[in-house]
């Protein structure tokens, strides 16, 4: 199969405890920036007790980002210093562009199970210091797709002509959540030159034609990130049960990055004001009226 894109990394991630206490698996992060560029990070969740997650993110700062949460199953409340409040539930995506500066929270609510990711996108140097700003994905906003008995939610970007429910300003980011049957294969064409990965929240697959689902060492199991290399097309079979995943597609930035907890920039420089304005209570430069007191 011709420009066939073909497996470069595969990233299991490491389990840690972040926020207030919330249990997950950071799955790449500051380590991997070139390789999944303009990806930052990526935190996974699944969990069937509450105690794993109910702490939650308090009050925190970003700049010089986007992050976008996706929950399968859950329920998270969230608010922040732009007055926007309200709660992600099953299928939906909150998608926030932190730039200029950003104070938010996060706080997962008790349910029978929490699944889903969050994705930290960088943004383009001429745009870190935007507007912050919030989008909202409601599941019954999100495109479904039956492409030949694989189901395809397109969250941001286009697949067979659907455009998805969200776009983003600043990097063209695809973002699709896409579950298999038992061997079944499946294929979708992209820009050659883009950064490509997968994780997989169940399941187990093969990405290459020339290999076996019959074959364990050539199965790629659950729980894992998937790079691939350039391109013009993915694919990828099921082996004997489900398989679930979402593909993540975007141009690199090919920019330098500097990273400090919540921020990221291009130059220490950048991050060393970032936090002298913390400090000085001068980082907010858009915010609701009255917000900050005790944020």
């Amino acid at each position: 199969m011709e420009n066939l894109r073909k497996v470069i990394k595969i990233t299991k991630g490491r389990q840690t405890v972040d926020g207030a206490g919330v249990k997950l698996v950071r799955v790449f992060g500051k380590n991997e920036t070139e390789d999944y560029d303009p990806f930052l990070m990526l935190d996974a969740f699944d969990s069937e007790n509450p105690e794993d997650y109910i702490k939650g993110f308090p009050w925190h700062p970003h700049r010089g980002i986007e992050t976008i949460t996706y929950l399968i199953h859950g329920n998270i409340e969230h608010g922040d210093s732009l007055g926007n409040s309200g709660t992600i539930l099953d299928g939906e995506c909150q998608w926030m562009t932190a730039g200029s500066g950003i104070i938010h929270q996060e706080m997962p609510k008790p349910s029978k199970r929490m699944l889903g990711a969050q994705l930290w996108l960088n943004l383009p140097a001429k745009d870190k210091m935007t507007d912050p700003a919030y989008g909202e994905i409601k599941a019954e906003s999100v495109p479904i797709i039956d492409d030949n008995g694989v189901k395809v939610r397109v969250l941001s970007g286009e697949h067979l002509g659907k455009k998805g429910a969200f776009e983003g300003k600043y990097v063209k980011a695809t973002y699709l959540d896409v579950e298999l049957p038992p061997n079944r294969e499946w294929s979708y064409l992209t820009e050659p030159d883009n950064t490509l990965f997968i994780y997989i929240f169940s399941g187990k697959a093969i990405f290459d034609p020339e290999k076996s689902t019959d074959s364990p060492r050539d199965l790629i199991d659950e729980k894992q990130a998937v790079l691939f290399g350039r391109g013009e097309k993915f694919w990828v079979k099921a082996a004997g049960e489900d398989l679930r995943f979402i593909l993540l597609s975007a141009n690199p930035l090919k920019e330098p990055v500097a990273w400090g907890g919540p921020i990221v920039m291009n130059t220490k420089d950048e991050l060393s004001l970032a936090f002298d304005e913390l400090k000085n209570n001068t980082f907010i430069k858009k915010s609701a009226e009255g917000f900050g007191d005790g944020k």
